[in-house]
């Protein structure tokens, strides 16, 4: 089991994992290929920096947390395939980061802190970089919501743009049990893969503002939520797929909102 010493920052969400075996297998799900770049949010005690070196030609990795660099340094001493970026993540530049490295497939891997989990997702969607396969460590209950289906109470804004883009799978659990300190929940590592035969759309934009707008108050239906849209448009593409405007957004499967957003564009 892993020890560290170091001051544990609840303002940043730190939680280290403390059994190298579940690392382990989070690498092994990540499945890296040779020639690869991988890009970790959150190394804290570099339990898994140091795993993902071992398979990846780079790692690069972002750490809020400058107070964490000697134990970062010292735990990473010689290997020489990780940069660490000292900064946040979410107002990073992605793009210009990685153009000095040269890769056949880019990976996401990070048991990212939970409080970040959605704007880092989004920050990734919204992104140009193509990622091979995205594994992350999130809360179990936010898990349900990211591989869910329509229809479920979990099902939402979040799991119609994620599901456009990736094939999602909850591969295993976490207990918090394997955590330095105990979060008040459990956790699972959830994969996104990029999906091979994804759904044409004419603006991502629109599509985005769509289901935003869609599931602003989940207990209306579309006719109330929609209101600014072209009602009878939109009303001619539920009818094709047997609803009308008193459905609900968390009844519509991510097929019907691109058929909508692609109408709209």
């Amino acid at each position: 089991m892993e020890k560290y010493s170091v001051t544990f920052k609840k303002k940043f969400g730190q939680n280290f994992l403390k059994d190298v075996n579940i690392v382990k297998k989070i690498v092994k799900t990540a499945d890296i290929k040779e020639n690869s770049l991988v890009i970790e949010v959150g190394p804290g005690g570099a339990i898994m920096t140091r795993e993902l070196a071992e398979v990846a030609t780079n790692v690069l990795a972002y750490e809020i947390d400058s107070d964490l660099k000697d134990e970062l340094f010292s735990r990473l001493d010689g290997y020489h395939n990780v940069e660490i970026i000292f900064q946040d993540f979410l107002n990073s530049n992605i793009e210009q980061d990685i153009q000095k490295y040269n890769f056949d497939n880019i990976y996401f891997v990070s048991n990212v802190p939970y409080y970040i989990t959605t704007p880092i997702l989004m920050k990734i969607m919204n992104s140009n970089i193509k990622f091979k396969r995205i594994v992350m460590m999130v809360q179990k209950e936010v898990g349900d919501r990211f591989s869910t289906f329509p229809g479920t109470k979990d099902y939402g804004s979040i799991t119609v743009l994620l599901n456009y883009f990736y094939d999602v799978k909850k591969e295993f659990y976490v207990s918090r049990k394997q955590f330095i300190p105990q979060p008040n929940v459990d956790s699972v590592i959830v994969s996104f893969t990029e999906k091979e035969d994804k759904l044409s759309l004419k603006n991502f934009d629109i599509f985005q503002k769509l289901i935003r707008d869609s599931f602003q108050f989940k207990r209306k239906n579309l006719r109330n939520n929609l209101k600014g849209y072209d009602l009878d448009l939109i009303l001619c593409i539920l009818k094709e797929n047997g609803f009308d405007l008193s459905v609900r957004a968390e009844q519509l499967s991510v097929e019907v909102f691109v058929e909508i957003a692609n109408a709209l564009s």
